[in-house]
């Protein structure tokens, strides 16, 4: 038990921590935009894929913890760690370039962290929990259901980027989740000693975390922005009119 306090009090311990959450989180991410992307096969696709979800609470719910958790802990050790430093160097090097650059990529980067925090959160009770107030919608999400009785994920996100506010602050926030990752993957290959030289190109590490970072926020972006322009949007009328319908014909039968 010392043993494991030490690490969680030292500052290499803390890089652990921030290292493997990071880690973590960025699995995390790639496998929901492949979750996610399957919105282009169609309906079928999608709704299967939630329904196979959401017959897994005893996997589902743990794994939604367990992101929170390492949300908390990254954001946690790289408060901590940045209190260290300054701690170590209250006065940085003055007339520096490099110091004004690497100290401005860090604030940016705590603050893209909280605000990435806070739309994780946001996005759990817009999808997963189905919370009417936040949908903008005033739809039940919770309460839809495909032809075949599963959960329209499909319906789902037509409904939810079909409105602007909720398409564009998730655009936002994938921006500077993306800022966020190219960043912490430099910064991890940096401390490592990664900066190999291929085939002409000098620091690649550094190539590739820019462009994984590119093309995640192109592919998760390309929901809202294509619902936005259209995509779906007979499937998504049709629905709020059968919607619409059916509870005019509750109430006349609550009458």
């Amino acid at each position: 038990m010392n043993f494991l306090m030490k690490i969680w009090n030292s500052s290499l311990g803390k890089k652990y921590i921030m290292g493997i959450s990071g880690f973590l989180l960025v699995f995390f991410i790639v496998a929901h935009m492949m979750g996610n992307f399957q919105v282009f096969l169609g309906p079928y696709w999608i709704n299967t894929y939630g329904q196979f979800l959401h017959d897994r609470h005893e996997i589902l719910w743990p794994a939604r913890i367990v992101l929170l958790t390492m949300i908390v802990l990254h954001i946690w050790s790289a408060f901590k760690l940045r209190a260290e430093n300054r701690a170590a160097r209250p006065v940085g090097y003055a007339g520096d370039p490099a110091s004004f650059a690497a100290s401005y990529a860090s604030r940016t980067i705590m603050m893209s962290g909280i605000i990435i925090a806070a739309f994780v959160i946001f996005h759990l009770l817009h999808y997963a929990l189905g919370v009417r107030a936040v949908n903008l919608t005033g739809i039940d999400f919770s309460a839809l259901r495909d032809s075949a009785g599963r959960p329209d994920i499909y319906l789902m996100l037509l409904l939810g980027f079909s409105k602007w506010p909720v398409a564009v602050f998730y655009i936002i926030a994938v921006g500077l989740l993306c800022l966020h990752l190219s960043h912490g993957m430099r910064a991890m290959f940096q401390s490592v000693g990664w900066k190999w030289t291929f085939g002409g190109v000098s620091h690649l590490p550094d190539q590739i975390a820019r462009w994984f970072a590119v093309v995640i926020f192109i592919i998760y972006t390309s929901v809202p922005v294509a619902v936005m322009c259209g995509f779906g949007k007979a499937y998504r009328e049709a629905a709020v009119q059968h919607l619409a319908a059916s509870a005019v014909s509750g109430k006349e039968v609550d009458r």
